[in-house]
């Protein structure tokens, strides 16, 4: 866990990453510090001093400073413990050096030992280099697929192409929960399934209550995953082993999202996703070759998967998270009511952080829709639901305040800078680009009839959706109480 500034007005617990977010953990994470037992002696104490080191106190007052243990993905996975964005897990193999390591292998490698690598970057991570380099996006984009292409990288795609795909899904999805809602007491309110920190603390803090109302429908990434290591493979001839899938993201919990044992293709013994980066990282990269953004001569954009028209990428509408609330609301609001949607008029509730949206007709309301983003409008969204009390058919949920154009891995303010003012020039880049509307991707729609077999079919459920799984409180000497 990152250690806390106690100058902080928060209690010197948790945060997640630099923001001021908080959220009580149930207990220690299982792996703090590594203790060498030794027969014979008293338990001594452990004393945590402000810069996070541990110390080993024994009776006669002789202090021992502790060995921090490795966390892996797996560790973090299973435990059922502490909540965190993940950020200081010890993660060896989701890491820029994980990539150059590839880079490196394959220019000492004959030809058929070699990997495709391949790179997906996120519009909100690009967004976020962007601002840092006072460029437009698709400048960025084109600027980055000169960059890694020219460390060794084949191809760089959008993921802006992929979440097109999570929005149609989410969409119907939504459609067949309405449906059911009568029968079906936990169909509704659906609630958004892109953000990892969420899944996350959904499964571990409420488990087997929460998981029936979140959306099967994949994140962006992982339908990524899906095309590279399916359709793209069998494109180019290769076995999904021979391709290494990298991804650039605004946040550190893509790394677990990535890592979850349902991306796994066992067959071929290799992930959807090989390794994923963040926005940070990627600047780090720049910053080790010694290269600016500025000074790298743009190459023409791949445009198999990338949300592209001619030379510019294109954007989705609504929130800067993904804009799942605003498809699925007016998808549903044509599709249940007859009621075209111009423009959604969003009333914000407690905080900034949590908006509403309704439809109404004579008087009553016909669908109400919310964006919940920080824990702690989370812990609230879940104590109305566990109250029966949420008013709500679709929650639109993100663990980071100010949802993933704010996350954990982009970029940081520079000198002079507040985080504020970065984040209304990232949102202002990010909106720049022209809307395309999920439905008139004639690509996307080709795809479902050939890569798919069609929509709604079984093929379609294995590679756009997925499965949660509650895990199951463990009690141990480490259980404290906040």
């Amino acid at each position: 866990m990152r250690s806390v500034d106690m100058a902080s007005h928060f209690s010197g617990v948790l945060q997640l990453t630099d923001l001021d977010d908080f959220i009580t953990p149930s207990q220690e994470c299982v792996k703090p510090v590594k203790v060498d037992k030794k027969q014979g002696k008293s338990v001594a104490k452990i004393q945590i001093e402000d810069d996070g080191s541990y110390f080993q106190v024994n009776q006669d007052g002789q202090r021992q400073k502790l060995e921090k243990a490795k966390i892996t993905l797996n560790d973090c996975l299973a435990c059922s413990g502490c909540i965190t964005s993940a950020e200081s897990v010890l993660i060896t193999q989701q890491s820029h050096e994980e990539l150059y390591r590839v880079l490196r292998l394959n220019k000492q490698s004959n030809s058929g030992e070699q990997k495709v690598v391949v790179v997906s970057v996120s519009p909100q991570s690009r967004a976020s280099l962007a601002a840092h380099y006072s460029l437009s996006s698709s400048e960025t984009a084109r600027r980055l697929t000169a960059f890694f292409k020219n460390l060794g990288v084949h191809y760089v795609f959008d993921t802006g192409f992929s979440r097109t795909f999570s929005l149609l899904e989410s969409q119907r999805e939504f459609l067949k929960r309405f449906a059911r809602k009568e029968e079906d007491k936990k169909a509704l309110p659906m609630l958004a399934s892109a953000c990892p920190g969420w899944i996350c603390y959904a499964e571990k803090t409420h488990g087997d209550f929460i998981l029936p109302y979140i959306s099967t429908t994949r994140s962006p990434q992982q339908i990524m995953g899906s095309l590279v290591k399916s359709f793209f493979t069998k494109q180019q001839g290769l076995e999904p082993q021979k391709i290494y899938h990298v991804t650039v993201m605004p946040c550190y919990d893509k790394k677990l999202e990535a890592s979850r044992p349902d991306f796994y293709l066992n067959e071929f013994e290799t992930r959807e996703v090989d390794c994923v980066i963040t926005s940070g990282e990627v600047l780090r990269m720049l910053e080790e070759e010694g290269v600016s953004l500025c000074d790298v001569e743009p190459a023409p954009l791949d445009t198999m998967f990338s949300n592209v028209c001619g030379e510019e990428l294109l954007c989705h509408a609504g929130s800067g998270s993904g804009g799942y609330l605003h498809h699925v609301y007016t998808h549903a609001a044509k599709q249940l009511f007859g009621v075209e949607v111009e423009e959604l008029t969003y009333k914000t509730l407690k905080n900034k952080d949590f908006q509403e949206v309704t439809l109404e007709k004579d008087g009553i309301i016909l669908l109400r829709f919310a964006a919940t983003y920080g824990f702690r409008n989370i812990q609230n969204l879940v104590q109305k639901l566990k109250r029966g009390k949420s008013p709500y058919h679709f929650v639109e949920v993100m663990a980071c305040p100010s949802g993933c154009l704010n996350g954990g891995g982009q970029l940081k303010p520079v000198a002079d800078q507040s985080n504020k003012e970065l984040l209304q020039q990232v949102e202002e880049l990010y909106r720049a680009e022209r809307l395309s509307a999920p439905e008139e991707d004639t690509r996307v729609a080709e795809l479902y009839h050939t890569w798919l077999e069609s929509v709604g079919e079984e093929r379609a459920r294995q590679l756009l959706h997925t499965q949660y799984h509650a895990v199951e409180k463990s009690t141990n000497g480490l259980t404290i109480k906040w």
